[in-house]
This record gives structure tokens, C-alpha cells and sequence, in this order.
């Protein structure tokens, strides 16, 4: 109608003191959009936290024990422990290590080869990959993606020396961990976070489109190049803090 405020159809929207209006407030859009990014959030870093349900094994069945007996493995030799270096830890639940092992792969807390060998156990990779990680015993390994590889320093709670290189560009890119602080070379690297729309283990629908870029313009031309995988560029502190949550209490006791 002629002097009608303006309005969305007949629907009537609330605004933050409660007055009804014909069109939705600033504050009830801003809520609105950060809703959609956090479902959106969710969908992406669901492979990596396994739908919420973390990346720490379960207590029962020897599940935790073995699963953190491979991560110390990798940890103080760089590589992946052989089901025999397993079968005592897998002894003192009563089962023998390829049960456990097949039954951990099936949750994704790992994955293993066709002959049953572990070939991931996220952070780790027993083959190689674009990222590097030197840990403050000497010890060199190489880590499954750019998330993971930032776990790792919180996980060991020692320093950590990342290495990988920007795909587009093929500028390196360093993050140093001394006493938890993170130190980034180039200064403007970001991580892009993607996943693949598929399902499967993290390492099939996500770690290749989690990578390190030497700055926000390179993440976003890969990002353009590759349209197939849904993600979204994040900063320094948020990468890590998503790595954090994610590895941090892996080997915690309880």
C-alpha cells in the first residue's frame, strides 16, 4: 500500500528489544549467517573430528592403548610400528593387534594398506606427503595434512618444526612451535580447509584439500581451481586452534 513500510511478504520479524517489524534487524541477520557458517563449518571439519566424536580412541577393547602406542611409535622413530611391535599392547585387552587395528581403521582413527600395515594414524603418515615435521627429540616424520600437522606440537608437548610448500605457488612454508607459541614463515600463510563432498576416511575425503599457502591470494586461486572441493580459507590462530581441539588430548592418560 501507497506509505506502507517496506516489508518482506506478511511475515513479521522480531528485533532485539522485541518490536515487530516488517524486515529483519541487522543483529537477527548477522545471527542468521553465523548460524549457516558454523553448520557450513561442521561439514567440513566433520571427517576430521569424526562427527563430533573426536579422534581419542575409546578405553575399551585395548582400542586407546593400541592406537596410542602406534602414535608413540610414530612419535620416537618417525615411521609406523609393525603388527608384532603391537601385539603386546593388544595382549593385555585379550585380542591380538590386527583385530584391534582392523576395528580402529574401521572408525577411522587410522587406515592401513592392503596388506593391513598401518599406512595413517592421524596426525602420521608412514608415506610420504607434502608436509614435514621435525619434533623437538630430533625425530623427522611426515604428517597427513596441514591441520594435522599442526596438532602435533600440542599432542607431544614438545617443539615442533612444521615444513611444507604452497601448492600454487611452491613457495615453502614454516611453522615453528618453542614452548607453544607458533611462528609462521611466510608471515601471511593461511590454511585452506576443504573436504571432498563424498564420504569415507579423512584421509580419502579431506587431507589432500588441507593445505598450507604461502598467503590468502594463492588459497584463493587454488580454491577457484579446484571448485569440487567445498572450504574455506582460515587464519593462523584459527587453524591452530582447530588442530589443537582436534590432536591435542590424543595421548592424555584419562
Amino acid at each position: 500500500m501507497p506509505g506502507a513500510p517496506a516489508g518482506a511478504s506478511c511475515r513479521l520479524y522480531r528485533d532485539e528489544q522485541g518490536r515487530a517489524d516488517g524486515a529483519p534487524g541487522v543483529g537477527v541477520l548477522r545471527a542468521a549467517l553465523d548460524s549457516a557458517k558454523e553448520c557450513c563449518d561442521d561439514q567440513l571439519l566433520d571427517p576430521i573430528g569424526r562427527a563430533g566424536r573426536g579422534r581419542r580412541a575409546p578405553a575399551e577393547r585395548g582400542l586407546r592403548t593400541v592406537h596410542q602406542a602406534v602414535l608413540r611409535h610414530f612419535a620416537t622413530t618417525g615411521s609406523a610400528p609393525s603388527t608384532s611391535d603391537l601385539e603386546p599392547v593388544a595382549a593385555e585387552a585379550g585380542r591380538t593387534a590386527r583385530d584391534v587395528l582392523a576395528e580402529l581403521a574401521a572408525e577411522d582413527f587410522l587406515a592401513l594398506d592392503t596388506e593391513d600395515r598401518v599406512r595413517v594414524a592421524y596426525p602420521f603418515s608412514a608415506v610420504e606427503t607434502p608436509h614435514r615435521v621435525r619434533l623437538g627429540n630430533g625425530v623427522e616424520a611426515w604428517s597427513m595434512c596441514a591441520i594435522d600437522a599442526l596438532g602435533i606440537a600440542a599432542m607431544l608437548d614438545q617443539d615442533v618444526r612444521v615444513t611444507s610448500s604452497d601448492p600454487v605457488s611452491g613457495h615453502p612454508v614454516t611453522v615453528s612451535f618453542t614452548s607453544g607459541a607458533a611462528r609462521w614463515e611466510p608471515e601471511g600463510a593461511v590454511v585452506f580447509v576443504g573436504r571432498r563432498p563424498a564420504r569415507g576416511p579423512a584421509a580419502d575425503v579431506c587431507c589432500d584439500a588441507l593445505n598450507f599457502f604461502a598467503d590468502r591470494t594463492t588459497a584463493e586461486t587454488w580454491a577457484r581451481r579446484h571448485p569440487d572441493i567445498p572450504g574455506r580459507v582460515t587464519d593462523q590462530a584459527e587453524a591452530v586452534a582447530i588442530a589443537e581441539r582436534t590432536f591435542g588430548p590424543l595421548l592424555a592418560e584419562k
